[in-house]
């Protein structure tokens, strides 16, 4: 099987959408995804500058211009997305610890991050707050204080930086960056037509 790498961050809405549609693609190619939670804000503050002087100086064409593209990515794909949401930017480390905190099971770390994507992405909801990320863990069946408490520990802190150091080691700038079978990168959720075709591509008979 195909291995298909995907460091991501719950608060990115392009990560939003990539998240939700990589499943099915993944589930198509026959791929294995191996989840890599990262916390953006660490890969800006290296790299990509750039994003917090967009912010501070937006340029009104291209802000209409994104606003629209994400309500028609969402449209294609059949999702609901509020752009932005009540608190944009927000601290997503606490969610993205929880994410490495569940790492070993695969299914059940998916679906705490679609939950925390929905909540903030299509209800506005702050996903820095405690009580967000109880509820949220309760709705998965999981144990809040216990997740929330292993979260906070010096080595899922040090996980966390580790993944951000590598992805920046391996050239990626932002979220999502995936890779095809560890050195083939894309980056981007208008980059999966050509993850499928790498996918697709590389597959042997």
């Amino acid at each position: 099987m195909r291995t298909l790498e995907c460091f991501f961050d719950c608060s990115s809405p392009w990560t939003y959408l990539c998240f939700h549609n990589l499943q099915p693609l993944a589930a198509e190619c026959g791929a294995t995804i191996r989840w890599r939670p990262i916390l953006v804000g660490g890969v800006f503050n290296a790299v990509n500058p750039s994003v917090y002087a967009a912010r501070e100086h937006p340029v009104p064409a291209k802000a209409a211009w994104m606003s629209k593209s994400l309500a028609d990515w969402a449209a294609f794909t059949g999702r609901d997305i509020v752009f932005p949401p009540p608190v944009f930017p927000v601290n997503s480390v606490k969610a993205m610890r929880a994410c490495l905190v569940l790492l070993d099971e695969p299914p059940t770390m998916a679906g705490f991050a679609r939950r925390v994507f929905e909540a903030y992405w299509t209800r506005g909801e702050d996903i820095s707050r405690d009580e967000v990320l109880e509820a949220i863990l309760r709705a998965c069946g999981l144990e809040p204080r216990e997740v929330l408490s292993a979260a906070a520990s010096a080595p899922i802190r040090q996980r966390l930086r580790e993944n951000v150091d590598e992805l920046i080691a391996r050239g990626g700038f932002g979220s999502p960056t995936m890779f095809v079978d560890g050195s083939d990168m894309y980056f981007g959720n208008d980059a999966l037509p050509l993850v499928r075709h790498a996918l697709l591509g590389q597959r042997r008979p």
